[in-house]
């Protein structure tokens, strides 16, 4: 009974490690996206990067954003998460980071 438990538990760990590094790949894409667009509209909102990759991660998981170089014609962000665990008496499954990088776009000519 004890090993299903923790077969069980292993498999919902496992799970939540593999939504968590969609949830980063997720807000990198989202950060990386709202930096591209470096030229808004005369008199309209520039968009903040970090918060468009905060808010496309689930808020439980505590996303940290940062810019990830680029340079160039390109922008590129990249989201850090902490593996949440399941499994009582491990505290630690390290962190999962994704970066994405998206060419630079000009809203208005």
């Amino acid at each position: 009974m004890a090993i299903a438990l923790l077969v069980g538990l292993a498999a919902i760990q496992l799970g939540i490690a593999a939504y968590a590094a969609n949830q980063a790949g997720t807000g990198a894409r989202a950060a990386a996206r709202a930096a591209s667009l470096d030229d808004p509209a005369p008199g309209g909102p520039r968009l903040d990067p970090v918060a468009a990759g905060t808010a496309a991660v689930s808020g439980w998981l505590k996303p940290r954003v940062a810019p990830a170089g680029g340079g160039g014609d390109a922008v590129a962000y990249t989201v850090t998460l902490t593996i949440p665990s399941v499994i009582p008496g491990i505290d630690d499954f390290g962190t999962t980071t994704r970066t994405s990088t998206m060419p630079k776009l000009h809203a208005h000519p």
